[in-house]
């Protein structure tokens, strides 16, 4: 059997594509991946062996492009999806599963109209445009946020560095690899009281800034890990003991399936406030804390750090999330197909 993965242009998404990856592999089912020239796609995936075939097409992003832009991006889809039903013709495609973002556009709608079943997976609390508009003539459609539950796919490692936390030794902060000016800034300004109280800093704090924070650190006498981007992230993790994070479905569920506590302080400027409503999905079962960036207080979120019961809430997070989310996934897949 030939499946086709596709969707990405972020980290978030990419990652759901290598779970699934790794379930089609431990199946034996062969796949091709579909995604794009721009974003993350091709630093993810150029180099990946298991895939049968790759193909990265010049699609790109619709939502934030004026009305004439808009037109013109959506023409070249569906030039772009007439070549993914050629694709899928020539490998005999089974089924088309799309994890969202602009890249997986093409792979999507030539699987409508090639009428080849079309499975989405939805990875934020609220769906992007394309997931949204597509969702009624998938196959199936799955979220971890939905009454019609299927667990987030999260790679084996994050459960397999999990522990139950007790004692705030160390704390990390989390911008992601391409970094958070707020959750930088707010790491600066906690650090010397946090360094007083013997309590050590992990800082992922982007590639662009990478240099800066090193020298304020310096600067600072604080001795700090900081890094930008770390393929080991599960084991940043597994070192801490409760996180400051952004909240995109990835970090949050990865964060689940370490058992991690966690104050949230979404981005803003998310599409449809999506990271603020992931981080409601666990506050409404009390287990995170979450802080608006327009009103966050460094005072407050420091008064929250020391406060946390990180034992209630690490027990509270392992029951978040199962282990083999994309096994799950898949198995539903292949049921349907």
């Amino acid at each position: 059997m030939m499946i086709v993965l596709t969707g990405g242009g972020t980290g978030g998404h990419l990652a759901i594509v290598r779970c699934l990856l790794e379930s089609v592999q431990r199946k034996n089912i062969t796949c091709i991946y579909i995604g794009s020239q721009n974003g993350q796609d091709k630093a993810w995936f150029e180099k990946e062996t298991r895939f049968k075939d790759k193909f990265f097409l010049s699609s790109q992003g619709v939502v934030n492009q004026s009305k004439f832009n808009k037109i013109n991006s959506f023409l070249h889809i569906l030039k772009l999806s007439k070549e993914c039903r050629q694709i899928f013709k020539d490998y005999k495609v089974k089924a088309v599963i799309s994890v969202g973002g602009y890249s997986a556009a093409p792979a999507s709608f030539g699987a409508l109209f090639s009428g080849i079943p079309l499975f989405i997976h939805e990875q934020n609390s609220k769906s992007g445009s394309l997931n949204k508009l597509l969702k009624p003539f998938s196959k199936k459609f799955f979220s971890a946020f939905e009454e019609d539950f299927t667990p987030y796919p999260v790679a084996d490692k994050f459960f397999n560095h999990a522990r139950i936390r007790k004692e705030l030794k160390n704390i990390i902060f989390l911008g992601g690899s391409q970094g958070a000016t707020f959750i930088n800034e707010l790491a600066i300004q906690l650090a010397p009281i946090l360094n007083e109280k013997n309590i050590n800093i992990i800082h992922q704090c982007g590639k662009n800034d990478l240099e800066k924070y090193k020298q304020i650190y310096q600067n600072l006498n604080i001795k700090a890990d900081i890094f930008d981007f770390s393929p080991n992230l599960e084991e940043k993790m597994h070192m801490a003991d409760l996180a400051i994070s952004r909240a995109g479905a990835s970090t949050l569920f990865e964060l689940c399936a370490n058992a991690l506590p966690a104050i949230f302080i979404p981005y803003p400027y998310a599409a449809k406030n999506h990271q603020y409503f992931n981080a409601k999905f666990l506050q409404d079962q009390n287990l995170c804390q979450i802080f608006t960036q327009n009103s966050a207080d460094a005072d407050e979120i420091l008064k929250t750090i020391l406060n946390t019961n990180l034992e209630s809430l690490s027990k509270g997070l392992q029951d978040i999330i199962k282990k083999n989310g994309s096994d799950i996934l898949l198995e539903k897949i292949l049921k349907l197909i």
